[in-house]
């Protein structure tokens, strides 16, 4: 039987009749003046048809559709309204439907609401994520010597950091920002747990299904606690024979939690398979993207993203945009392609944490990523044109486009590091600088 002819169509429409399963390719402005970090993509989600909506009036699509006509779509399918998703055919090929195999995908269900602004979660979710810390610290500590894994406290820590993303993820999005290179490892997993919570939430995973997805990050690197030292934090590049024994890791983390709870079967999955590859270069297995699976998938992005932008003994860190530009050149090589534009969505340019300069040269703080608009967070102003500590911070909503001394709108020109102009993201929160109203800066000498 032959296939039937396919020819690429483009259509310009109106932002009103946008729907999930389009494929934009141009907007009625240039891409750099948007809010969407990949210049073209699928549509996947309502937040994104919202954000289109909110920035464009009209847009051009691109798919495929048949010379023939499809038996089902009859005379009336037009490339307007309902009849378009008819047409306009995503080139992917549909998940199984049976769930306990590998390869399966939880399809989006569920939108979420943020319950509070991240600034009234900020004192709860330090808290929760100092805790989480302490706990991961000890449950690292313990498998060195040989205790066993503390999985009642384990679940309860990520359930409360859970707790914590869905009434508002920025909160701790914005604390996976601070690094500690002394707490590496520890530090990681929560990381990898709390961007794992808010990638689900963000992908509308079930709450059960959330939380699961976050006990996975949290334990998933569990088997480094048997790699010896002088190769774990060996300060140069690792030998061959020594990055075969750090590749053992997965191993021992499924060999670590076979042996705690037959309730961890997820995770057994995630700790042995989050480094398989989409092209089959991965380990321990080299798996091939369709037997890899989906939470391993998950997390496996989530390490690498995590990983980058944390300074550790043997590299330095890099800027989230730096991170998001990995992941974007090795979709669909190294991590699922649509798991991928999603996850670099969610992050988008300046996450909450960020430290970013303004046109006009003050100086500000990311406090509160927002979804429809990600090149318009909620700021907090901490430093003068002239680099100055300003005499009282200001929070400021960029999105309602307020007026700076001179009657500009304020606008971000730039990321920049933790730690310049003396600005450090650890001191804001430890002096509790960071919340619902925020403190005049102390007086400094």
């Amino acid at each position: 039987m032959s296939n039937a002819h396919k020819d690429l169509v483009e259509t310009r429409i109106d932002v009103a009749e946008l729907a999930i399963g389009m494929h934009v390719i141009r907007l009625d402005k240039p891409w750099e003046d948007s809010d969407f970090l990949l210049q073209g993509f699928v549509i996947r989600h309502e937040s994104e048809i919202h954000a289109i909506q909110s920035q464009c009036n009209f847009v051009t699509i691109e798919g495929q559709v048949d010379a023939q006509p499809h038996p089902r779509s009859g005379p009336s399918s037009s490339p307007r309204g309902r009849g378009l998703l008819g047409l306009f055919k995503r080139n992917k090929k549909q998940p199984p439907s049976e769930p306990g195999s590998p390869q399966h995908v939880p399809r989006r269900r569920v939108t979420y609401i943020n319950k509070v602004d991240a600034g009234s979660e900020m004192t709860n979710a330090v808290m929760q994520f100092k805790e989480a810390q302490q706990t991961a610290k000890s449950i690292m500590s313990g498998l060195r010597v040989g205790r066993t894994l503390d999985l009642n406290n384990a679940r309860a820590v990520v359930n409360n950091c859970v707790d914590s993303v869905l009434c508002n993820e920025n909160a701790l999005l914005l604390l996976t920002k601070i690094k500690n290179q002394d707490e590496y490892t520890a530090e990681h997993c929560i990381n990898v747990s709390i961007l794992a919570a808010a990638f689900g939430k963000h992908e509308g995973l079930l709450e059960g299904e959330i939380r699961n997805l976050a006990l996975c990050g949290l334990l998933h690197d569990v088997g480094k606690t048997q790699i010896p030292d002088e190769v774990l934090n060996k300060p140069g590049a690792l030998t061959p024979d020594e990055f075969g024994v750090m590749r053992q890791h997965t191993t021992h983390g499924r060999t670590i939690l076979m042996g705690t709870s037959s309730s961890l079967n997820t995770a057994v999955d995630v700790a042995y398979s989050h480094h398989e590859r989409m092209d089959g270069a991965g380990y321990p297995r080299g798996l091939q993207a369709h037997q890899i699976p989906y939470f391993a998938k998950i997390i496996g992005l989530v390490d690498t993203y995590d990983a980058i932008t944390s300074t550790r003994v043997y590299d330095t860190g890099r800027a989230s945009m730096q991170a998001l530009e990995v992941i974007h050149k090795h979709r669909g090589s190294q991590f699922d392609g649509e798991l991928a534009d999603a996850f670099i969505q969610m992050i988008g340019i300046y996450p909450p944490g960020s430290i970013v300069e303004m046109k006009n040269g003050e100086v500000a703080i990311v406090m509160e990523s927002d979804p429809y608009q990600k090149l318009k967070p909620k700021v907090l102003l901490v430093r003068e044109a002239d680099k100055t500590i300003k005499e009282s911070y200001q929070s400021l909503d960029l999105k309602a486009s307020p007026l700076d001394a001179a009657g500009n709108s304020y606008q971000i020109s730039r990321e920049v590091p933790d730690g310049m102009y003396d600005i450090t993201l650890q001191d804001f929160v430890n002096e509790g600088l960071i919340g619902t109203t925020p403190t005049p800066p102390k007086n400094e000498t």
